[in-house]
Formats: structure tokens, C-alpha cells, sequence
């Protein structure tokens, strides 16, 4: 039999129809999951150390790692971290380098540490946080939190409520004391200097001692020294403070600084201990300016008669020396507050040192050299050379070294070599941008740091 061709020809045409559909809706597919993939991902976690048992003036680091599978262009953002009742010292430009294997997939990445301090006894909630970041390949920042965590703090044994204590895993404490001169005399100084180290606290957690006044002695404390202990490779490993009070001499006879304790908590040991200085004791004898100038007696025989004469020269001389005595009495404060701005003076400039594009500069190639190397340098130096808030922006050089670093198949060691020889480079561009003037008008979507108002 012929077949039909009237009838035959709808049910091509409804075959065809339904082969397109699936087509395209495979086609899509497709570009769905391409798209998908080649998405970057941005991973954020959350840990406490320690996790349980701490106490009131203890240490916690809440560790947030910062993961993408591919790399990052630029440094993360981190929020502000505010608790009641607590003290919070947010991430420094040091942090470390990690690779994690997640479901399976590579990722990797960097830790920063917030370091908390309780000061009450109670129980703190942190909430999630959010972080943003733009990994290699995303067109734009992408943002993601961290889950909410929380802990508790106790009140160490021993110490009183609402009493701050020093919780550490060891407590150096020490002095040395400086004599103006020797032997000491009314109108001399001695300068009493403490020393107080924490190994696992914060320096701004440190306990000031009692230095109060003495019968007989002028006191003048100096502004304290803070800073924290770290081993170099910026990790933090504890706390000092250095206090120094100068005592000025008014009375002669024996004088006696008191002993010093510090009461602190062992948190290896968990006891409660104690450090001290021992007391300080001195003699001061009179100075020469309270005996007698010239002897009235031998006046008398050597002028033969029972009225006393003054010449003018010894009246002079007397004036002059009471003058001298005067001046050094009412201004030795002053030059003792001169003294103290200088010292202030020298510190800032220090510190506008250390936190200069210079001073960044010279730590870059020994971390570069370091075993792993690290980057941390150069994205702050770029940062304060107004070079940008992304290492893309120094350059398409530098992208293939990024690509290099953190790509899918990674040549650090050669890529290393390479960022080495770009850094005239980079130092150029950044003195070339340091001459450009700042536009009037900030820009609707800023790049650069100084964009930002």
C-alpha cells in the first residue's frame, strides 16, 4: 500500500516541534551550568580559641578564614567587632596563608584573628559576620558571613567580683632603679622603672601598679609604655607595659619605696599567683647649699673688732648662688615636662614611620623570600602608595603573576622570581601617582583608596 502523505505529514511536523524544544532547553541547560561554573565562590568560617573555659581577663582569638577556589585580587573587607563588656582588637595587616579541601574542592585563602578580651563575667554573643571580597575572575565584590558563635566568661578563683584581673600564662616582673647622683642629696632625683610582661594578654589589659606618694619625696610618673610582644613574624605572643615615676628629694634622713605586687591568674596552672618587686631603700644627706657660706667667727678675728662686714663680693657671690638654687627649684618641672614632650615627639614621628609606604616597602622582598611567601606587605604598601585598594590595578603584569600564585596550577617558585623584578616597576608607578593631584569630586564607584572621603 502507498502511504498517505495528508496524514503522515502532521505527525513530522509534531516531531519536529517537540526535537527544537528539547534542543533548546538542553541548550540552556548547558550555558546554565557553564555559567555556574565558572562562577568564583567565597567561603567564610568562624572559630574560637580557645573554644570553653575562659575567664574574666583571659585571651580568646576569634579566627575568621576567608576561602575562594580561585584567588583574591585584592584584601578582604572585615567588619567592626564591638562587644559589651569586652575588650576587641581588630585584625592587623598580618595573616596567614591557608588551603583547605571543602566537599572535595580546593580552596584557599587567609585567617584573621580578632583578639577579645572579657572584662565581666558573662555570656557573649557574636554575631555573623559579613565579609567581602573579590576573588579572580568576579566582575564585582562578593559578600559572605560567617556563622553566629558564642562564649563564656568566668571570674577566676581568688579574685574578688568586679575586681580586673590579670589572666596569663606567665607574669615577668621587674625593676631598676637610677640615681641623679651619687650620694644623693636634697634637690637629687631617683627614677624608679617597672617592668611588666604578659605572656598570652593583651597590653592594654595589663594592671597599672600602685606607685603612691612618699613622706618626704616629690613624686612625677611619666606616661606609660605599651606595646605587645610578638615574635617577629607579627604573630602576637603577649603584652608589656614599662611605668616610670621620679621621685625629686626634699628632706634628708632615710627614705623607703614600698614593695610592689601584682596579683595575677595562672592559666596554665589555673592558681592564682603574685609577683613583686622588692621595696627600695636610700639615704639622702644636706646638699652644700644649706651649710653655712663663710664662718662669722673668723670674720670677727680677722677684723679685729665685734661688728660683723659683708663685702660686696661675697654679696654678690651669695646672690648669685641663691639665684642659681631658685631657678633650679622652679624650672626643673618644666624642663621635666619638655623632657616628656620630646619623647612624645620621637615616638610619633616612629610611628608615622612605621605606618609610612616606605617603611612597607622594606618589608616586602623579606617576605617574598620567606618560606611560604607572603603578600601581606605588598597589598598594604600598594594601599598607602594610593596604588589601589586591588592588585590588579598595578598592572596586567601582575595578574599573570597572581594567576601564577593562586591560579589552578600554580608556579610560586618561578612567579616569585618574577614579582622580584617587578618591584622597580611597582615603585615607580607609585611615586609617578603620588605627584597626580586629587580630583575635586570623588568618584561615583571608587577604586582607589584615597578616592574614598
Amino acid at each position: 500500500m502507498n502511504p498517505n502523505p495528508s496524514g503522515s505529514e502532521p505527525a513530522r511536523e509534531e516531531v519536529r516541534s517537540v526535537a527544537a524544544k528539547i534542543s533548546t532547553l538542553l541548550l540552556t541547560s548547558l550555558l546554565s551550568l557553564n555559567a555556574f561554573a565558572a562562577t568564583p565562590q567565597l567561603k567564610v568560617q568562624a572559630h574560637l580559641q580557645p573554644a570553653e573555659g575562659t575567664m574574666v581577663g583571659g585571651l580568646v582569638e576569634l579566627q575568621v578564614d576567608v576561602l575562594t577556589d580561585t584567588w583574591f585580587t585584592s584584601a578582604a573587607t572585615l567588619p567592626d567587632l564591638k562587644l559589651d563588656g569586652a575588650l576587641v582588637m581588630p585584625p592587623d595587616s598580618q595573616a596567614q596563608h591557608l588551603n583547605q579541601t571543602i566537599d572535595g574542592q580546593s580552596f584557599s585563602g587567609m585567617r584573621y584573628s580578632y583578639l577579645i578580651t572579657p572584662n565581666v563575667a558573662q555570656r557573649y554573643e557574636i554575631p555573623a559576620l559579613t565579609v567581602s571580597a573579590t576573588p579572580g575572575q568576579a566582575a564585582t565584590a562578593i559578600s559572605a558571613q560567617s556563622q553566629p558563635l558564642q562564649f563564656s566568661a568566668a571570674q577566676p578563683p581568688g579574685f574578688k567580683p568586679g575586681e580586673p584581673p590579670l589572666v596569663a600564662n606567665g607574669v615577668r616582673f621587674t625593676q631598676s632603679v637610677i640615681n641623679s647622683a651619687t650620694p644623693l642629696k636634697v634637690g637629687d632625683s631617683i627614677t624608679r622603672l617597672l617592668t611588666l610582661q604578659a605572656d598570652g594578654a593583651l597590653a592594654m589589659a595589663l594592671p597599672v601598679p600602685t606607685m603612691g606618694d612618699v613622706a618626704g619625696l616629690s613624686r612625677y610618673a611619666k606616661t606609660p609604655q605599651v606595646s605587645n610582644l610578638d615574635d617577629g613574624r607579627g604573630a602576637m605572643l603577649g603584652g608589656q607595659r614599662i611605668d616610670s615615676v621620679t621621685y625629686r628629694i626634699d628632706k634628708t634622713g632615710m627614705h623607703i619605696l614600698p614593695a610592689i605586687e601584682v596579683k595575677w591568674w595562672d592559666a596554665k596552672t589555673r592558681q592564682s599567683r603574685t609577683a613583686q618587686v622588692p621595696a627600695v631603700t636610700f639615704e639622702a644627706a644636706t646638699t652644700s647649699a644649706e651649710k653655712q657660706v663663710f664662718s662669722i667667727t673668723e670674720d670677727l678675728k680677722q677684723l679685729g673688732r665685734n661688728r660683723l662686714y659683708f663685702s660686696t663680693a661675697w654679696l654678690l657671690w651669695l646672690a648669685l648662688l641663691t639665684a642659681v638654687i631658685g631657678a633650679g627649684y622652679w624650672l626643673r618641672p618644666a624642663i621635666l615636662r619638655a623632657h616628656q614632650q620630646w619623647q612624645a615627639r620621637q615616638r610619633a614621628r616612629q610611628l608615622a614611620w612605621e605606618q609610612s609606604a616606605a617603611f612597607t616597602w622594606q618589608q616586602i622582598e623579606p617576605q617574598l623570600q620567606a618560606q611560604p611567601a607572603q603578600l601581606t606587605a605588598l597589598y598594604l604598601w600598594l594601599r598607602r602608595s594610593r596604588l589601589g585598594l586591588k592588585l590588579v590595578d598595578a598592572g596586567p603584569r601582575l595578574q599573570g603573576l597572581l594567576r601564577g600564585l593562586y591560579g589552578r596550577e600554580p608556579t610560586p617558585g618561578q612567579t616569585l622570581v618574577q614579582l622580584r623584578q617587578s618591584l622597580t616597576t611597582l615603585h615607580s608607578q607609585a611615586e609617578q601617582q603620588q605627584h597626580k593631584p586629587v580630583p575635586a569630586l570623588r568618584p561615583l564607584n571608587p577604586v582607589h583608596e584615597r578616592d574614598f572621603p
